[in-house]
């Protein structure tokens, strides 16, 4: 028999505790921080190609990072700033990546979100929406050949991926497979310009896990404490073998889907919506209400924020650019195969 959560009550697992909350606000900060200073350096014309920000979402990516563990593996997409921080990646490659440096991730071949390090367990993002999902459980897979079964593996995606082929494969052999996957879907209520009513006719996303034989859950993406409870006990069901796992968080894209993009067909209205809310702001609120923040200390943190950003931002651009003429790039998968082929 399928198990369907949604709407359940459950036994969420603790995972808002004072100090993990605070952790996971700190990354929501540091991610909102950085991805500013990047659309000024866009505008300024200082870095090229797209700025792609997370502005709205920063709470259910945050809560995602923090909560996988070192030996898991991580597959951030397009908004996942705040994530990645979360998880590890130092704040320096941001900056890196975004000016071409040659000692980023790329070596300056790529300049904004295809970056990643899978030897620290996160995986390089994919544009083609869906297809991080079969790399997530590829490596999962791979473990599991090795007989390791300690990690979980987790990626997200927005509502309009969910309806690519890429999306309905992998996350049908992960179910086949039961992996220990999470999938959050974060529905910002546009795919690009299309509104959730072009895209999908149930009346929640959710609705398609028991579709898969996955579970599923909902969750409130503009609220830190509610993405810390329930994507907390998704990884938890996860880790304990009953197979992927499905949260769909619900909030409202705060930004065009890029800065050169003025977002003039979305719906304004939405923003007076609690969709609207800023995920930012509503972890500010909730911090003082709780007493854990006072006005004082959050201007501190912002402050530390902005200056931790500052320095990174200029170390990076004091590195050297990606040259050339002396780059040892090889389009192989490794030198060893190239240089096999070139033997033949």
């Amino acid at each position: 028999m399928l198990e369907t959560l949604k709407g359940a009550r459950r036994n969420l697992v603790s995972s808002a505790s004072r100090e993990r909350y605070i952790d996971a606000f700190h990354w929501m900060l540091l991610g909102r921080t950085a991805e500013e200073k990047l659309v000024s350096l866009w505008r300024a014309g200082k870095i090229s190609g797209g700025v792609y920000l997370g502005k709205g979402q920063e709470a259910i990516s945050s809560a995602l990072g923090v909560l996988l563990k070192s030996g898991d593996i991580f597959g951030p997409l397009i908004r996942d700033q705040a994530g990645r921080l979360a998880f590890g990646e130092p704040l320096i490659d941001v900056f890196r990546h975004h000016f071409g440096s040659s000692t980023g991730l790329s070596r300056g071949r790529d300049g904004n979100v295809h970056r990643g390090n899978p030897r620290k367990g996160y995986q390089a993002m994919i544009s083609h929406l869906g297809s991080l999902i079969s790399v997530v459980a590829g490596a999962l897979l791979a473990r599991r050949f090795k007989g390791d079964t300690s990690a979980i593996g987790a990626t997200t995606i927005g509502d309009g991926g969910t309806s690519t082929g890429a999306f309905h494969e992998a996350i049908n052999m992960a179910a086949v497979e039961k992996l220990p996957l999470v999938v959050v879907v974060v529905n910002n209520q546009y795919a690009f310009s299309t509104p959730n009513s072009r895209q999908f006719a149930c009346s929640d996303l959710v609705d398609r896990a028991i579709g898969y034989g996955v579970e599923g859950h909902s969750v409130d993406a503009t609220s830190l404490r509610d993405c810390l409870e329930v994507v907390g006990y998704a990884t938890e069901r996860a880790r304990a073998g009953h197979g992927p796992q499905m949260v769909v968080g619900s909030c409202l894209r705060l930004t065009g889907h890029a800065e050169h993009d003025d977002a003039f067909y979305m719906d304004k209205s939405l923003y007076q919506t609690p969709l609207g809310h800023d995920c930012l702001r509503v972890a500010e609120n909730y911090l003082q209400e709780r007493e854990w923040a006072d006005q004082a200390l959050l201007e501190n943190w912002r402050k530390s924020a902005k200056e931790q950003v500052e320095e990174a931002a200029a170390d990076a651009q004091r590195e050297p650019l990606a040259d050339p003429s002396t780059e040892t790039w090889c389009p192989y998968a490794t030198q060893r195969i190239a240089d096999a082929l070139l033997v033949r």
